[in-house]
């Protein structure tokens, strides 16, 4: 009798398993935005300094920053859409929230902030 229960849990946890279903996340902002920036006004300057967002579809992040080619600071991130408006929270640091608005119509495609400036392109 014990086998035949243990057969039926068995067959009861891979039907159950196999209903599940992830659902897709499509969202536009799913990819790889970029930022760069000279610290001098001259466009030739070696000391560009390069931040990285990349969206995943599990509402979760990566942020990365680079002074020239090296990796000076990176920490994960939460995002959150309402409304066409998407809020990054980088949870643990002393950086705060950003909200952003998706820009699609531009070529290449932008994050703006709330006052109308670039925060991001797509790369």
């Amino acid at each position: 009798m014990k086998k035949l229960f243990s057969l039926l849990f068995i067959v009861l946890i891979i039907a159950v398993s196999n209903c599940t279903d992830i659902p897709e996340n499509n969202d536009p902002i799913l990819g790889i935005w970029i930022r760069t920036t000279s610290a001098t006004e001259d466009s030739k300057s070696t000391d560009l300094t390069k931040e990285e967002w990349i969206f995943n579809d599990v509402y979760l992040g990566r942020y990365q920053r680079y002074s020239g080619n090296t990796l000076v600071f990176y920490t994960d991130f939460k995002w959150s859409t309402e409304d066409g408006t998407y809020t990054i929270v980088y949870s643990g640091t002393d950086i705060e929230e950003v909200t952003v608005n998706l820009e699609e119509s531009n070529e290449p495609e932008t994050l703006s902030l709330e006052n109308g400036a670039v925060f991001a392109t797509r790369e």
